[in-house]
């Protein structure tokens, strides 16, 4: 997976953002409702992309960062992840303009980079 056209997406969004408040003070109709377009409007997107999809990935859940003081729980702005071969970078990120992510729900943004090769791999 480690070639010049595969690239990785991260899907961001803070808990605190004013987009999570707004989204919080919905009632739970309005929310539900959301949801439910939200979650047609990915799976329209995932269809629109299939055939550049080299990994769904999914949603993140909690963090545990490990470093040389040991491990630790961190809180990130990192909410779901998907692996997409593209013929550029550009194209890659051109993939997620208007992404349901931040157009519906209160995701904030998407996150795009090249997964390079290994050196001397």
């Amino acid at each position: 997976m480690s070639t010049n056209d595969t690239f990785l997406a991260v899907f961001l969004g803070s808990k605190n953002s004013a987009k999570w408040t707004a989204w919080n003070a919905l009632s739970e109709t309005e929310r539900k409702a959301r949801e439910i377009r939200g979650m047609a409007a990915w799976k329209a997107w995932v269809e629109k992309h299939q055939a550049s999809l080299v990994q769904m990935g999914g949603p993140l859940g909690k963090t545990k960062k490990v470093d040389a003081q040991g491990i630790a729980d961190v809180t990130n702005a990192m909410g779901a992840f998907t692996v997409v071969r593209a013929a550029s970078h550009e194209a890659a990120a051109k993939m997620f303009e208007d992404h349901p992510h931040f157009s519906i729900f209160p995701g904030e943004s998407v996150e795009v980079m090249p997964v390079l090769p290994i050196p001397g791999g």
